[in-house]
Order: C-alpha cells, then structure tokens, then sequence
C-alpha cells in the first residue's frame, strides 16, 4: 500500500534549452558588422566633411577675390570659383577621404567624378542665380549668403554621388586584406561551432544499433 503510481509526483517540466552555440556566434558576428559598418560611414563623414569644408573656404575665397578684381557678373565669378573647389575636391577625396576605395579605373572614375560635379555645379549656382536675378538679392552680403546655399544643398548630391558612383568601395575580401575577408571567416567560425556542437551531442541507441547489425 501506498507504492501505487498514483503516489508519484509528476516530474516537473524540462527548462527550455539554452540558445545553441552556432546561433550565438551568428548573432555577435551581425552585431559585430553593424557596429563596424556604423564607425566606416561615421570616419567617412568626418573625412568628407574636413575636405569639404577647405573646399567651402577655397570656393568663397576665390569667388570673392574674382567679384573685387574682374568686372565679371556674380554667377561667372561663382562658376569659376566652383571649378577651383571641384579640382581641390578630387585631390582631397581620393588621397584623404577615399584613398582605400577601389583605384583600378582611374578614367571612369574621373569622368564620373566630373559629371556629378557638373550636377552640383548646376544646383550650387542655380540658387545663386535665382536669387540674383529672380529676385534682385545681388549685395555682395546676399550674394555670399546664397552662394553658402547653394554649396549647402549640392554638398549633399555630392556625398551621395562620390560615395555611391565614384569611389566605389572594394570588395569585402580586399577590404579584409586576408583572403575571404571578415564574412568569410565568420562564416566558416560559425560553421566549425556547429560541427563541434554536433560532435558533443550524445549519440542515439538507434544508431548503435544499427551499427552492430551491420558488424553481423
């Protein structure tokens, strides 16, 4: 008496398992990569911006100097000045900011470089012109405040442009400078987890047995 099943208490119920090692290696390599990628575009910006803003001083400096020495109208002066930023922009982005990026079709990429500043050379002193002869806004205080603007807005075509069309960035393999680069190797660290935890699982009386059949 007393030892019947109906004394048993019930087995409590099995913890979860705990997160397998292969997915935890997979989730600190993509949180990994998105910090990684974050700090490349943050150097990026900080880059752009440095050589950008020695372009912004040399674009004023020289439409100012042209305005006061030549009798030329406000946006030739501004067109001109915009060509000797654009020339000191392209040293400074492809020594400085982008000097990692891919450099193998120099020609393309010149062409390129200077098609997307023909754009934005179009943008920055379409501003200027509208104002100036849109609306009469031509005191040299005016004509500098616009010209700030319009640079403003085509320094942001600009960014977009270089950065997507011009230099373009080196494959993942490259950019590692070890072969595979860092998602090649992060995979086969994942993988080499999963076999390893695969090796460690207890093997089932199933294939035991179906091993000593084989051995008869």
């Amino acid at each position: 008496m007393g030892h019947g099943s109906s004394g048993r208490r019930p087995a409590p119920p099995a913890s979860p398992a705990p997160p397998s090692a292969p997915a935890e290696a997979a989730a600190a390599e993509s949180g990994g990569g998105l910090l990684r990628r974050a700090g490349r575009v943050w150097r990026e910006i900080v880059k752009f911006g440095a050589v950008g803003g020695a372009g912004l001083l040399v674009n004023l400096l020289v439409f100012n100097l042209v305005r006061h020495v030549t009798d030329l109208p406000v946006v030739r002066a501004s067109i001109i000045a915009t060509v000797v930023s654009i020339v000191f922009n392209y040293i400074g982005f492809r020594y400085f900011t982008y000097r990692d990026r891919d450099k193998s079709g120099r020609t393309k990429e010149l062409t390129l470089f200077l098609l997307f500043s023909a754009v934005g050379l179009v943008i920055e002193n379409g501003v200027l012109y509208l104002a100036t002869y849109g609306f009469g806004w031509d005191t040299p205080l005016q004509s500098n405040v616009f010209k700030f603007l319009g640079i403003g807005i085509a320094t942001l075509f600009r960014f977009w442009s270089y950065r997507t069309w011009v230099f373009r960035a080196l494959p993942v393999a490259k950019e590692s400078g070890a072969p595979g680069g860092d998602r090649a190797s992060g995979s086969r660290e994942a993988t080499a987890d999963a076999e390893s935890y695969l090796r460690a699982q207890p093997k089932r009386p199933e294939a035991k047995k179906q091993r000593s059949k084989a051995y008869r």
